[in-house]
């Protein structure tokens, strides 16, 4: 699925709001409607045009820390990086990364970094295997928001979350409780 760098947001599966998900259980799930403006960022497809340039390790490595540390928009499905030369092989989980590669080539979800007050950014988890693997180049804003992220901010009615701006109204779902 492609979408321009910087372009709104607008991935038809969440058009109710972003769901949030504790990363350390799965189980609780948080939904956030219309709380801030989303610019999407990595969606990158075969034949289409994107940046290519070497990313500063120091952003390479925070977007592996914010990839490992967030869980949005989980998808049931696994959507596979179509700008490796060979389909995933089936004898190895999707999840692992193929040979020569640092991260996995397929995802589940997306990640939000948090931009100008009351702006984020929307990319997909795949996003991480796209710089390391792909040498895909984001836009300078994006890179320095990634660099600025505090992972250590936390809201203070969801506090499993590192993304500072979940409003306190925000439904809550905990399937440890269903």
């Amino acid at each position: 699925m492609y979408y321009d760098d910087l372009s709104p947001y607008a991935y038809p599966v969440t058009e109710d709001g972003d769901v949030f998900t504790e990363v350390g259980s799965g189980v609780r799930f948080v939904t956030v409607r219309d709380a801030y403006r989303r610019l999407n960022i990595g969606w990158l497809e075969t034949g289409r045009p994107w940046t290519a340039g070497p990313a500063p390790a120091e952003f390479a490595s925070k977007l592996s820390t914010v990839l490992g540390e967030q869980a949005v928009n989980q998808a049931l499905g696994v959507h596979e990086c179509d700008l490796c030369p060979e389909p995933l092989d089936d004898a190895r989980p999707w999840y692992e990364p193929r040979p020569g590669h640092r991260r996995a080539s397929a995802g589940t979800g997306e990640i939000r970094v948090p931009g100008a007050p009351g702006t984020a950014y929307a990319a997909p988890c795949l996003i991480g295997h796209y710089v390391l693997d792909h040498s895909y180049l984001p836009p300078r804003e994006f890179v320095d928001a990634v660099l600025a992220f505090d992972l250590q901010h936390r809201s203070t009615t969801y506090p499993w979350i590192a993304f500072p701006w979940i409003p306190d109204d925000a439904e809550l779902y905990d399937a440890r409780f269903e």
